[in-house]
């Protein structure tokens, strides 16, 4: 099977499967990069660490995760992930909803200067 990789700022991400209602992707962070603090108003995600080590704020809660570990972020809840060590840190996303699209992002703080 053949998968696109889309590069960003702080790492990359593919699409392992999509389906109406959920996808997965592959996700990895760079060491020292982090995603930007955001929520999505109609997805929940479902974090699995696969390789390396993260640090994940969940609303006002800060907490490293490492291969193994697993974290559920709600809808509208507000989270990042941060890579840290040698290898940054690498998980699977499950997320579900009614929509999925990139556009359902709301950042609140980035530091890619992306809105």
């Amino acid at each position: 099977m053949s998968r696109n990789i889309t590069v960003r700022p702080w790492g990359f991400y593919d699409i392992i499967h999509i389906e109406p209602g959920y996808q997965i992707k592959r996700i990895h962070v760079e060491s020292g990069k982090r995603l930007s603090l955001q929520s999505h108003k109609q997805r929940s995600e479902h974090w699995y660490v696969s390789h390396g080590e993260g640090l994940i704020q969940v609303n006002n809660n800060s907490f490293t995760i490492q291969k193994g570990d697993n974290v559920t972020i709600g809808i509208e809840e507000v989270h990042r992930i941060e890579g840290l060590g040698e290898t940054g840190v690498t998980f699977f996303e499950i997320q579900a909803g009614e929509y999925l699209g990139e556009d359902d992002i709301i950042r609140y703080q980035d530091d890619y200067g992306r809105e």
